[in-house]
């Protein structure tokens, strides 16, 4: 993950591809619809159901993105505006494509612009951007209340978890009064906000679960447990439909920023650089990520259906996590050209931010 001061961390890569393909996975195997596997499918093999509920990538992603700034900005302070400035380079220019591409398809189609334009232009403050691009308006409110983790953590590192404290107050608030809370919680901030909070204050014990291996596994694993039970018993829209009415959604952000940001905070404090062809690809298709996230929506469902009509059945949950691989693997080549072409020119505009 090659950041806005330069600074490139392998083991971040490889997480930030896993994630990638944790989503392409979740849209491959079942569409917007439970094709061409069912929503109430279950894995047997349990650490599987992270693919089954593939949709857990963006809170992998969100926990990711704490770690990472609390790992830049570790001792340091930073110049604000040149922050903002670097992020919006890095995030506004593809997702100007995305945005102008999905607009044409509307336009060729005949649909209505004018709803389209307006929820674009909502984007800023609501989930409404095409594509996936949802998350980047959370990552932006994310910006917005960065300093006030950094003020946070250079009194103590425990500090986070007032905020996380507050969002779960919030979001019981929230249950208590719509009588659900999955929307807040899965879509904006309110939910996404204890995953940046455990992604930056793991970051401060990384070397800890970095020695204390068996515990690190173990909450990962246990982790892995609790998403099985989650998909067995109806996951994201079936528990017991969408939205969902279960009171779980007040503390599942609260559980994926925990078990993720322990699962980053060991791999980072444990893997060696490695110069082996798997480190590489893999390292390679984290840079590509974020095109891959926005891109991938525009030909993903006619990959399954076209290999599901045309190539082989992919009602197996298995068969088709397989060729969800060989799709994401394809999905290097747009991001190859969306890196070289869309992302490149503009982040070499980026100013330096970090001050010690």
């Amino acid at each position: 993950m090659k950041s806005s001061s330069g600074a490139h961390f392998v083991a971040l890569d490889h997480v930030r591809a896993l994630a990638a393909f944790l989503v392409f996975a979740w849209h491959f195997t079942h569409a917007a619809d439970g094709f061409p596997v069912p929503f109430d499918y279950t894995p047997l093999i349990f650490p599987l159901a992270l693919l089954d509920e593939g949709h857990t990538g963006v809170a992998l992603f969100m926990t990711l993105s704490g770690y990472l700034f609390a790992k830049l900005l570790d001792g340091s302070h930073i110049h604000y505006p040149a922050f903002l400035w670097n992020r919006a380079l890095r995030l506004l220019p593809l997702l100007l494509v995305v945005v102008t591409v999905v607009g044409l398809m509307k336009a060729w189609r005949g649909e209505n612009l004018a709803d389209y334009l307006d929820a674009v232009l909502m984007g800023a403050l609501y989930p409404s951007l095409p594509n996936g691009a949802w998350s980047i308006t959370v990552e932006m409110h994310y910006y917005l209340v960065l300093p006030l983790f950094l003020w946070l953590l250079r009194r103590s590192r425990y500090l986070p978890l007032v905020v996380v404290a507050a969002a779960l107050a919030l979001r019981t608030g929230l249950y208590l009064q719509r009588g659900e809370v999955q929307i807040p919680a899965y879509w904006t901030l309110v939910g996404r906000i204890d995953q940046f909070a455990f992604g930056m204050m793991l970051f401060h014990f990384r070397a800890w679960f970095g020695r204390h291996l068996w515990v690190s596994v173990g909450a990962v694993l246990s982790f892995m447990a609790f998403y099985a039970w989650f998909d067995a018993v109806g996951g994201f829209y079936k528990y017991p439909a969408y939205p969902s009415m279960n009171p779980l959604w007040i503390v599942l952000p609260t559980l994926e920023g925990l078990g993720y940001g322990i699962a980053i905070a060991c791999y980072d404090a444990r893997l060696r650089a490695s110069e082996s062809w798997l480190s590489r690809v893999v390292a390679r298709y984290g840079d590509y990520s974020y095109a891959i996230y926005l891109l991938h929506v525009f030909v993903v469902f006619h990959m399954a259906r076209f290999v599901h009509e045309h190539v082989m059945d992919l009602s197996n949950f298995y068969v088709a996590c397989l060729w969800a691989l060989v799709g994401f693997a394809l999905m290097g080549i747009p991001g190859y050209f969306s890196m070289r072409f869309i992302e490149m020119p503009f982040l070499r505009m980026r100013r330096r931010y970090v001050r010690a």
